[in-house]
């Protein structure tokens, strides 16, 4: 019985673990949808990260992105380049201060100057490791090098 019950803590416990520190993803998955499934447009108009709905897609150059209303899939229809995230949605910290394309998650993020920039926030080697207080630390800097290390990355 005590077998049992200390499984079954384990197994909350690593639920737990797992809804804090979110999700990790690429930015378009092996379905071609972007971010995660989260709205694009919701980071701008409510400052939160927000679930797209399947019946909310549009497509942009073989990609799937979903909205969580038939009002932001129109606006991000309208003017894509307008929501897109910088550096194609990879974490933003990762490129400027590596110069590496790390994932992210998609409910760590911060708009800056109508752009918006992504994050990772997850397990990395065993411990949670969040790069958006990174980010914060030498934003100024970062948003210097972020550039030069992406024209890099990008081709």
């Amino acid at each position: 019985m005590k077998t049992i019950s200390k499984n079954l803590f384990v197994m909350a416990l690593l639920l737990i673990s797992a809804s804090i520190l979110g999700q990790v993803v690429e930015p378009v998955d092996k379905n071609k949808i972007a971010n995660g499934g989260y709205d694009l447009v919701a980071y701008f108009t409510d400052n939160a990260a927000v679930k797209g709905k399947k019946e909310f897609t549009q497509e942009l150059n073989g990609v799937k992105y979903q909205f969580a209303s038939q009002e932001h899939k129109n606006l991000f229809k309208n003017d894509p380049e307008k929501y897109l995230p910088v550096c194609d949605g990879y974490c933003a910290w990762g490129v400027a201060e590596k110069g590496k394309k790390v994932p992210v998650n998609p409910e760590t993020f911060k708009v800056i100057d109508n752009k918006l920039y992504l994050f990772f926030n997850g397990d990395f080697n065993g411990a949670p490791f969040n790069t958006l207080p990174e980010w914060n630390k030498n934003e100024q800097n970062l948003l210097t090098q972020l550039p030069v290390k992406w024209a890099k990355l990008k081709k």
